[in-house]
């Protein structure tokens, strides 16, 4: 049952895995969720799970890359659900591959997904946040933030986040709003099972294989990661800003 008053969240990426968890999980606390994805027939399964169980969603296609594009869903979300208090970062795109093999094509793409779509998206909510002098923008860095082989355009955007994030814990701060960022470590998903296709293993068995790894001797699920996000979210994670929270089972180096 939702505690705190009903305020309208942005979840980018929101089609499935750790976006849809999330919007579903902030949908729980009783927040009016639009679910952004590049295409709005994509989050209608999103929009149904939250309906369903009785929370108000709506999905909105975006290109969150798009300055235009992202300016129009922005205002259509606030004429349609109200002004966004919210905002989850999560939109991302996997292009791996190893340096000397890596093109413009691949660095420019993820670049523009993860750290352009993130700027201009908060860029764009920030403007209601400082109005009610109240906002929460939460954006997804990854364990990959400290180095991860055949990912140099991925792990160098989602470093990037981090130092973002902090940015606007700085300047957003004085406005009442707070900005953090949730970095998971392995987590069950379709991008995961895209980089076990890429190295040709199994998926469970690259699962297992990465259990092993990992302290709590599990693999992370899309719902660890949304409890994390809600946390940062919510009224108590008002004096909460510019952190870096992994998701991890265990401590990173």
């Amino acid at each position: 049952m939702a505690t705190t008053e009903q305020r309208v969240a942005i979840v980018t990426g929101a089609a499935r895995g750790i976006g849809a968890a999330t919007a579903v999980r902030l949908a729980a606390e009783g927040r009016a969720v639009a679910v952004l994805d590049l295409a709005a027939d994509a989050a209608l399964e999103t929009v149904e799970r939250i309906t369903a169980a009785g929370g108000t969603a709506v999905a909105v296609g975006c290109d969150v890359s798009d300055s235009d594009a992202v300016r129009e869903a922005v205002a259509r979300v606030a004429e349609t659900l109200g002004p966004p208090r919210i905002l989850v970062n999560n939109a991302g795109v996997l292009r791996d591959n190893l340096l000397f093999k890596m093109s413009d094509a691949d660095w420019d793409t993820v670049m523009s997904v993860h750290l352009r779509g993130a700027f201009l998206m908060s860029r764009a909510c920030q403007a209601h946040m400082v109005e009610a002098g109240f906002g929460r923008i939460v954006s997804l860095s990854s364990s990959s933030a400290l180095g991860n082989r055949g990912q140099a355009n991925y792990a160098a955007a989602k470093a990037g986040l981090q130092g973002f994030t902090k940015t606007l814990a700085i300047e957003l701060g004085p406005f009442g709003i707070t900005a953090n960022a949730v970095a998971p470590g392995f987590i069950v998903t379709d991008m995961t099972a895209q980089t076990a296709e890429r190295m040709r293993v199994d998926f469970d068995e690259f699962q297992r294989a990465r259990a092993e790894t990992i302290p709590v001797r599990r693999v992370g699920r899309p719902e660890d990661v949304a409890d994390a996000i809600a946390f940062f979210t919510g009224e108590a994670a008002g004096f909460v800003s510019g952190q870096v929270l992994y998701v991890a089972g265990g401590p990173l180096d």
